[in-house]
């Protein structure tokens, strides 16, 4: 094995987020060893990272966060320098049915991951000096937010960020990094304490970590149990597309790409100890998302654009469900130049055919064959 200057573990990696972070991180600095630490769960997916797989710079763990010993053995294993935490459970409807798996992994896993390098880097002779700890969170922590407008104006209606910067919105009020947590769900709950675990860490012991909370993101490899990817499916197969109430409820979207970026220059240049809000500045209500949906994917399949209408239903609300969500990301981009570099439009086109050139990807993903596939594999190894 080469030299490499710094040796960064991201957990989850085999995700959807986390395999986009991934390829980034070993793309862009073949100096440094990035280390793949995923238990690869349901939505854990190597396939993901096929195009990378064999880089010298690259290598995979299968490893749970939540088994302490496994943890705190891997970081003298690796000697990492750097973490970028996105190991999570993530699916709030998930969440309602099974609370105590969203506790354990977001909560004791992330926990478990802090003690671990706590207790690594303090034995170190330069301590926490060159040490990064990113953990990455949720807009949901911050509960939801009511659907206003300015005197005069119809949503959605366009305002500018301080920065400068164009946000399609549905209200004049927006997460900020000060606002208090109030979580809705089992899901944002187990976030929001996973991330005073960090802002502790960092009080108590002087960890140098860094918390993020995103917003909707979308875009290649994510799991078809969300939303966009979801839909997709559903109109190539002509299935239902099942809306939650009247789909009045408003999301905040970002391309993976961009948040990817994000975490990238967060992590290299971000202030130890700041949270920092990564947002799309592009609100759309569910049901016009989903029109956005047909109307892209029956153009992509030679249909006529809204041939796919009538596959919309309404189904009964989810419990406890947000009404808005929308973050101000003024602070990234004022302190370090970031912004979203897609209009939505422009990267569902992306997303939408993405997915329908890749059918045996997703097909594999939704028969469950990769699990058993990765498995062998690995039993074997």
């Amino acid at each position: 094995m080469g030299y490499f200057r710094k040796t960064i573990l991201v957990t989850g990696g085999a995700g959807f987020i986390g395999s986009h972070v991934v390829r980034l991180f070993v793309n862009k600095y073949p100096d440094c060893r990035i280390v793949n630490v995923d238990k690869l769960t349901y939505a854990g997916n190597l396939a993901n990272l096929k195009d990378i797989e064999d880089r010298p710079n690259y290598s995979f763990v299968k490893a749970d966060i939540c088994d302490f010993e496994r943890m705190r053995a891997l970081m003298r294993e690796t000697e990492a320098d750097g973490i970028i935490h996105l190991a999570a459970e993530s699916h709030v409807d998930r969440s309602i049915r099974d609370p105590f798996t969203f506790a354990m992994t977001n909560v004791i896993g992330t926990l478990s991951l802090l003690q671990a390098a706590r207790e690594y880097w303090e034995s170190r002779p330069e301590g926490y000096d060159g040490k990064r700890f990113y953990h990455i969170s949720t807009d949901e922590v911050y509960g939801t937010l009511e659907i206003t407008c300015p005197e005069g104006t119809v949503p959605p209606f366009t305002t500018r960020a301080s920065s400068g910067v164009r946000h399609l919105a549905y209200g004049d009020t927006f997460f900020r990094e000060t606002d208090k947590y109030d979580p809705h769900s089992p899901y944002s709950a187990s976030k929001a304490s996973s991330d005073h675990f960090v802002r502790a860490f960092h009080d108590t012991y002087g960890m140098p970590s860094i918390v993020t909370n995103c917003s909707n993101n979308y875009g290649p490899y994510q799991f078809p149990e969300k939303l966009i990817p979801l839909f997709i499916n559903n109109i190539r197969h002509r299935k239902p597309l099942p809306v939650y109430g009247k789909g009045e409820n408003v999301r905040d979207w970002l391309y993976v790409e961009d948040h990817a970026r994000a975490i990238d220059l967060i992590f290299h240049e971000g202030r130890t100890g700041e949270t920092y809000n990564i947002g799309g500045f592009n609100e759309w209500k569910n049901i016009d998302i989903v029109k956005v949906l047909v109307r892209t994917v029956d153009r992509l399949l030679g249909r006529g654009e809204e041939e796919d209408m009538n596959l919309i239903t309404f189904v009964r609300d989810r419990a406890g469900h947000d009404l808005r969500y929308a973050i101000d990301s003024t602070r990234l981009q004022t302190e370090l130049g970031w912004e979203p570099s897609l209009q939505f439009e422009e990267g569902i086109m992306k997303t939408a055919r993405w997915y329908l050139e890749n059918q045996e990807w997703l097909d594999r993903v939704t028969s469950g064959d990769y699990l058993r596939y990765y498995d062998e594999m690995y039993l074997h190894r």
